[in-house]
């Protein structure tokens, strides 16, 4: 075992690890630190691949944007210790089936494709191979994904400050 696979094993983990802690924890406030640390592996990730851009654009508009956003609607709620209530039987067996389900379908598919080995030359994914087309307005330019990643932190923006904006229930 290579050092490159070790390292492809260590963010394998952080990745699955911090997904898993993330929908598992009661508390929202370490749910949304372990979400943090998974989407920072998944720009790990794309840095071992040397998709330089990919990962910088994961650091800035997920780990920099999306989850300080959902932080700060935490901490602007008032309820960073809140405990999130126990699933019921029914919302578990949902969450089993739909995983088992996913898994089936995912192995079903990779047990369909050959995965032939091209002869065609890659793409460069260099940075500046994809800022020349990200604001390009031609066939093959990005100006839309670019458009929705903006609208995207928007409306994150707009659901952070709906939360910050409830009033708080008495119990």
């Amino acid at each position: 075992m290579n050092a490159s696979t070790i390292i492809f094993f260590i963010l394998s983990a952080a990745i699955l690890g911090g997904g898993l802690m993330a929908v598992t924890s009661r508390k929202i406030f370490r749910s949304a630190i372990y979400l943090l640390f998974s989407l920072s592996g998944i720009a790990g990730l794309y840095f071992y691949l040397d998709y330089e851009f990919i990962a910088a654009v994961q650091v800035v508009v997920y780990v920099g944007g999306i989850v300080v956003l959902i932080i700060f609607s935490i901490f602007l709620t008032h309820d960073v210790d809140g405990v999130l209530p126990k699933p019921t039987i029914s919302a578990k067996l949902l969450a089993a089936i739909s995983c088992i389900s996913g898994m089936l379908l995912a192995g079903m598919l990779l047990m369909q494709n050959p995965f032939l080995a091209s002869t065609e030359k890659p793409i460069q994914a260099g940075v500046a191979d994809i800022g020349r087309q990200m604001l390009s307005t031609t066939k093959f330019g990005y100006i839309l994904p670019f458009e929705l990643v903006s609208i995207l932190l928007l409306a994150s923006m707009i659901g952070c400050i709906v939360i910050a904006l409830k009033t708080r229930t008495k119990s």
